[in-house]
């Protein structure tokens, strides 16, 4: 077998268990997180983070298999870990670069959230107080 191809091999099996293992740790421990930014609706939670954990798939798959090909040819074992080493830290930024935007809009999200709960009284009026005439 070329060696060009076990590169491709290796690349994919590690790019592949890299994002399903990132997505599943996302989905597992930002569930909270959704919870608390949707203000405790836990449906509405879920159905997020099942959105966002198929976005997530999709888009570094799709990286991951468009960044698959290669002008060079592997030549040696110390080709197929130079290859393996740009091709797996190039998705490795581009899986840290996807969680940082996520967390970056969902952080907007709640921030915004606890400005209009803060805005709104904890209790309706219960009287009216007449403004006094020398004001």
């Amino acid at each position: 077998m070329d060696r060009t191809v076990i590169a491709y091999v290796i690349y994919l099996v590690v790019s592949v268990a890299l994002t399903i293992w990132v997505a599943r740790t996302l989905s597992r421990n930002g569930r909270i997180f959704l919870s608390d930014v949707l203000r405790g609706d836990e449906r509405l939670a879920d159905a997020v983070n099942h959105l966002l954990v198929v976005g997530f798939y999709l888009v570094n798959l799709g990286f991951v298999a468009l960044y698959l090909s290669d002008d060079d040819t592997v030549q040696d074992t110390r080709g197929i870990f130079e290859a393996l080493s740009t091709k797996l830290g190039v998705v490795l930024l581009v899986l840290g670069a996807m969680h940082l935007g996520n967390v970056y809009v969902l952080n907007r999200i709640r921030r915004r959230g606890m400005l209009e709960r803060e805005q709104l009284p904890p209790v309706r009026p219960q009287e009216w107080i007449a403004p006094r005439a020398g004001a």
